[in-house]
């Protein structure tokens, strides 16, 4: 597979003879369109729900300008990405992108004067074709040993002394470049070259951690197909069915709506449910036990919509420590949300609000919040047990997205409870995106 020859296209537009007209997000009505996108089946649902759509075109626009801020208020030449999700986040393309998660043949660079080159595999230029922000588009990004084998380094020479000509045509003298993950051969020629490689990282997640009015809109419109398709996966529990007939729903309502993949399979039952992290598999759920599952779910527009609950299945009653454990779980959660305003430090986060039990410690979730968009992203934040003092002194800012966590579960009990809340931060608060109801007869 060789991915190394050159290409490029520039100033490229969408051909307006091949746009009869424009879908509700401001993206072209054309059945054989490249981009990926919202069926007609998730355009309906919104429709009747009374979604707002997105505006795509200026979405793009408004990633494009915070990452160019992000990059001006480091005084940095470019920041070279290479992670899908970031990739995502500043083209609004893919291309294979679980492949690419493990085979990095795709980059991206944003230079300081705004310019934005995609080098993407060799046989596919056109699929940022509907992006104009993107002013080229190029290959030759692969450093990676499948695709290149005794001659990554040489590759890797070839691909950063591209950038590094194109850093003094775009950034002037600038030589810091920050770059977010990449392949060790290319660090090394990147250094070779005689550039001051930044953490990219940084920057990026701090210009995802704040969402426009545009991405807003698009969240609700993903977290809406993620709730119907969880529904549809609750009418189709029932006892006798595998973890895995449970979960396969999930994948193809997701799919049904444009969604595009689920980054985990954390879908678990009965006494599988502790300790939690045990993915779904052939068991086979029985009569009045506990089904927990975490969305972990990359819906339309490539938006993670990330929510767990917890049902009793049968048809007979939860048992009083069912009861019990559930009610803490959701009492965590709420608590825990009602911290949730500008100005609030995560370290407040932290450590105010709900706090487990003590025999709950040794199986509660990794974290209390975490920050979401494309994907699970920073901040994280961390149980009183795992502070880890300098790591995360921010605050909460408008416009953020936090997951609230909730995992109640002991060896005695045998099984946890799995749940978890989707919220906005308001200019005075939060608003909770997540509507899909808790389970009525563990509630009670």
């Amino acid at each position: 597979m060789n991915i190394n020859s050159a290409f490029s296209v520039e100033n490229r537009k969408i051909d307006p003879s091949r746009k009869p007209g424009l879908k509700l997000d401001g993206t072209p009505d054309d059945n054989d369109r490249i981009e990926i996108g919202p069926t007609d089946l998730a355009f309906s649902e919104w429709q009747a729900a009374g979604l707002e759509m997105p505006n795509m075109p200026a979405l793009r626009q408004y990633r494009y300008e915070r990452l160019l801020a992000e990059l001006h208020k480091r005084d940095y030449g470019a920041v070279l990405m290479t992670d899908p999700l970031n990739i995502r986040y500043a083209t609004d393309s893919t291309n294979m992108q679980l492949w690419n998660t493990h085979n990095p043949f795709r980059a991206c660079a944003l230079f300081a004067d705004g310019h934005m080159i995609l080098w993407d595999y060799k046989n596919s230029p056109f699929l940022a074709d509907h992006n104009p922000l993107v002013n080229e588009v190029r290959s030759g990004a692969s450093m990676f040993y499948f695709g290149n084998g005794d001659n990554v380094e040489k590759d890797a020479h070839g691909f950063t002394s591209e950038v590094e000509s194109l850093m003094r045509k775009h950034a002037g003298d600038n030589r810091r470049i920050a770059v977010d993950k990449i392949m060790i051969a290319g660090l090394k020629a990147l250094e070779k070259c005689g550039l001051e490689v930044m953490e990219g990282e940084e920057l990026t997640e701090k210009a995802r951690s704040i969402k426009g009015a545009e991405e807003i809109k698009a969240m609700r419109c993903a977290v809406h197909s993620c709730e119907t398709a969880v529904r549809k996966m609750e009418e189709a529990v029932q006892p006798g069915m595998s973890e895995d007939d449970v979960w396969s729903v999930l994948h193809a309502e997701n799919i049904r709506r444009g969604g595009e993949w689920i980054e985990t399979r954390l879908l678990a039952s009965g006494p599988r449910t502790f300790p939690w992290f045990q993915e779904c598999g052939p068991r086979i759920i029985q009569e009045n036990e506990i089904l927990a599952f975490d969305t972990d779910l990359i819906g339309v527009y490539g938006l993670c919509v990330d929510i767990s609950r917890t049902w009793f299945t049968g048809s007979g009653e939860p048992t009083e420590l069912m009861k019990e454990y559930y009610q803490i779980g959701h009492q965590h959660i709420m608590e825990n949300m009602d911290l949730i305003k500008p100005g609030v430090s995560f370290k407040e986060l932290v450590f105010g609000g709900h706090q487990l039990d003590e025999k709950f410690v040794a199986g509660q979730y990794s974290c209390r919040m975490h920050g979401v968009d494309l994907c699970d992203e920073w901040p994280l934040i961390a149980y009183p047990q795992n502070y880890s003092p300098g790591a995360f002194e921010y605050e909460l800012q408008p416009g953020m997205m936090l997951c609230v966590e909730a995992l109640i579960g002991t060896s005695e009990a045998g099984f946890s409870i799995k749940l978890e809340d989707q919220v906005l931060v308001t200019e005075d608060g939060f608003e909770n995106l997540t509507t899909y109801p808790y389970d009525e007869r563990l509630m009670s």
